[in-house]
């Protein structure tokens, strides 16, 4: 039995609810089709973001292994899933990881359900058959890219055609990430966390550590910065988790002595209060060395009305303005860093504030949250004959905002 054109059943699957972006969007999916009238379902192994999915009136269903390559357990799960499917009545499944949605196809054609994919991430081919292990995610009904970049590449390298591939941005909580809603002490207690003297210009750079990030260039271009101006006081806050075995951070700390930036640097882990860092920052840094998919700390770090320093490729080409709304600067170019870096340190603060109000008021245009969730459930509709996305819009304003402190990805 099909689910109720008013009410349809809509499942997502992911491998985990642990942390990350992937996982962010499953929950502010999950919340945007409880609120339109539908029945959200996630189907996953499990994890710390579960209390928070039920909170949001969806249901979590456990998968074991749902994101383990072993063919067995593929296998398992998409006779599992298909028997989830049936006792559910699920209309719409939407897979957003390469083994569930393997799994998720299995199952959708054995049910005859409605089958969504996301793109989140660049997923390399050059290895032998790594094409078509990513092509399943190209393979949806409808296939959803996070930014106009992924888009390109499905249609150039997956022959997705524009019938089936619809791009939509992830977004930014505008609410969350507003300097209204941080409050002074927040800001303060996070300032006494990383031991920056006040007074001191924060040079933030959010984001995981790994080296494809760029860590290691902003080190060196710091090094530059600090020889151009150095008695101005300014502090680098790297606010990110490095893998369980320290590895990347003691290089980086390495790297910092060796140039003479001890002093300088803040290596603060984990941040559970981006909103309030953010707040406390003179620019954000997003400089990777290769092209982000989206780059959702951008749009962040825009809606806190803030200077962002962009690498030049990628989806960051869409949402920062070159001069405008932020500067895009050559990728792995430690001069043109440097000189960005030099450049908003050097602004007048009014400058910096007409800047910073420039990026929130596109960010508010293009890329919030509310945006990405209603455009995700016009892509049900269109599916489903269902009418979620204006159901959506007439809810939205009377529901609790989304919080989802200490889960940027």
């Amino acid at each position: 039995m099909a689910s109720s054109l008013s009410s349809p059943v809509i499942l997502q699957i992911l491998p985990a609810l642990q942390q990350g972006g992937v996982e962010r969007g499953t929950l502010e999916m999950a919340q945007a089709i409880t609120q339109a009238g539908g029945k959200a379902l996630v189907a996953s192994s499990g994890g710390r973001l579960v209390p928070m999915l039920r909170s949001l009136g969806a249901e979590h269903i456990t998968l074991p292994d749902c994101g383990s390559r072993n063919p067995a357990h593929i296998w398992q799960n998409a006779r599992m899933l298909a028997r989830i499917l049936d006792q559910h009545n699920v209309a719409l499944v939407h897979a957003r990881s390469r083994i569930p949605a393997w799994t998720a196809r299995m199952a959708c054609r054995r049910t005859r359900t409605a089958f969504v994919t996301t793109w989140h991430g660049v997923h390399a081919n050059t290895m032998p058959g790594k094409k078509l292990y990513n092509s399943v995610l190209a393979s949806g009904d409808r296939v959803i890219a996070i930014s106009a970049h992924i888009g390109r590449m499905l249609h150039k390298d997956y022959n997705v055609p524009a019938t089936r591939l619809r791009v939509i941005p992830r977004g930014a909580d505008i609410a969350q990430f507003s300097l209204h809603a941080v409050s002074g002490q927040r800001m303060h207690q996070l300032a006494e966390q990383w031991a920056v003297p006040a007074g001191s210009a924060i040079i933030l750079m959010p984001g995981r550590l790994t080296a494809w990030k760029g860590q290691a260039l902003v080190l060196q271009a710091l090094a530059q910065l600090e020889a151009g101006l150095p008695d101005r006081p300014w502090h680098c806050v790297f606010a990110g988790s490095d893998k369980a075995d320290g590895r990347y951070v003691r290089e980086l700390t390495q790297l910092a002595s060796s140039l003479g930036l001890d002093d300088r640097i803040r290596f603060a882990g984990h941040c559970e209060d981006m909103p309030a860092a953010m707040a406390l920052a003179t620019m954000v840094l997003v400089p990777s060395l290769r092209p982000e998919p989206f780059g959702r700390v951008v749009v962040e770090a825009q809606a806190m009305c803030r200077p962002v320093i962009v690498s030049h490729h990628g989806a960051a080409v869409e949402t920062v303005e070159n001069g405008v709304t932020g500067l895009s600067v050559p990728p792995n170019n430690v001069a043109a860093l440097a000189d960005a870096m030099l450049a908003i340190l050097s602004a007048p603060a009014a400058s910096r504030a007409h800047m910073g109000a420039a990026a929130r008021q596109a960010v508010v245009a293009h890329y919030t949250t509310e945006a990405m969730q209603h455009a995700t459930l016009g892509v049900y509709d269109e599916l489903l004959g269902t009418r979620l996305a204006p159901a959506f819009l007439h809810t939205k304003n009377e529901a609790a905002p989304f919080q989802d402190h200490g889960l940027a990805g």
